[in-house]
């Protein structure tokens, strides 16, 4: 059979199907870390909401659609990962359904399917769940490696929740100084290695460079967004603290604390979310990391990263059209 295409005339061996075995791969340390502090719950919290989009796309494609299922292209794997890494892992498994219905029926597939929708469908479904379910959105599991099946399940702050409400008078020279006097504040290496309250897939900065690292060194993402969205936020801290001296603003707790290396190694980086130029790259993240610090620290909320990628996500159209890769076996302009 003749097959008739545009030039050029190329052939890769990864098609998407390899594209997205290998994000699920990168998000396995994440997934296991999660599991060897939270538990029992957290391992309930991640099958179920992977389940759940599997399902939701099925029974959406198979039966509403009309058309062959989508589900081998593991995009709906990645959606539920996803989607679980931004809930705690005391999140109820109803909630986690309709967070799962909204991401792939509302946020994916309304608008066509992988490649088509103009919101990351798993920020889609955890904001909805965030404005929907506040209490057990914010319900944060101390992490306890000891106890598998946690049979006594206790509750605490997050380290980004206890700096927002310190009070902006009490200032220190160093993250040291403050952790000595509010002990619930984790140090450096419990918020690198993931012993701190969050969301599943945000807790463990060790594990989220282990994934990013492995998804460039497949070429899947490249450095650009990651690299731009991390500094933009360093920076940005960095001259906040060095000109108010308050603990607050400390970049490192920011870069390892919340879900910025989660947004940025994992969620900016998607594909059909974010530009296609490496200009438009460094924009879209630049932008992402001043919506980032804004939230966090002009707002109600501690954290920032799910609403600065959304909004984002809604230039990107713009972006594409002012920075777009050059045409192949053209000059560079």
């Amino acid at each position: 059979m003749l097959k008739v295409a545009t030039a050029p005339h190329m052939f890769s061996p990864v098609d998407t199907q390899r594209l997205m075995l290998d994000v699920v791969i990168a998000m396995l340390p994440a997934a296991f870390v999660a599991v060897a502090f939270f538990g029992l719950n957290a391992l309930i919290v991640i099958l179920s909401s992977i389940a759940a989009c599997v399902m939701w796309e099925y029974l959406f494609v198979r039966y509403l659609l009309k058309q062959k299922s989508t589900i081998n292209n593991y995009s709906a794997i990645i959606t539920g990962m996803l989607l679980a890494f931004n809930l705690p892992a005391t999140m109820p498994i109803w909630m986690v359904l309709i967070g799962a219905f909204v991401a792939i029926v509302v946020a994916k597939m309304a608008f066509g399917g992988l490649g088509k929708n103009i919101f990351n469908p798993a920020l889609v479904g955890r904001v909805f769940l965030f404005i929907s379910f506040p209490v057990q959105m914010t319900m944060w599991m101390k992490p306890n490696w000891h106890d598998f099946f946690n049979t006594d399940i206790q509750t605490a702050a997050t380290t980004l929740g206890i700096l927002k409400h310190l009070d902006a008078s009490s200032s220190a020279t160093s993250l040291t100084h403050e952790v000595e006097a509010i002990h619930d504040i984790p140090d450096y290496w419990q918020m690198f290695v993931g012993y701190t309250g969050g969301s599943l897939g945000e807790v463990s900065a060790l594990a989220l460079l282990l994934g990013g690292a492995y998804l460039l060194y497949r070429r899947v993402i490249t450095w650009h967004v990651p690299f731009y969205y991390l500094a933009t936020m360093f920076i940005l801290t960095s001259i906040m603290w060095l000109f108010t001296d308050d603990v607050r603003y400390e970049p490192l707790t920011h870069l390892l604390s919340g879900g910025l290396m989660l947004g940025a190694i994992f969620m900016a980086t998607d594909y059909t979310t974010s530009p296609m130029s490496i200009k438009g790259k460094v924009i879209f993240a630049i932008g992402c990391g001043l919506l980032t610090f804004i939230i966090r620290f002009y707002s109600a909320y501690p954290e920032g990263v799910s609403f600065a990628i959304l909004i984002m996500n809604a230039f990107v159209p713009l972006i594409d059209k002012f920075f777009y890769p050059r045409v192949y076996g053209t000059g560079r302009k």
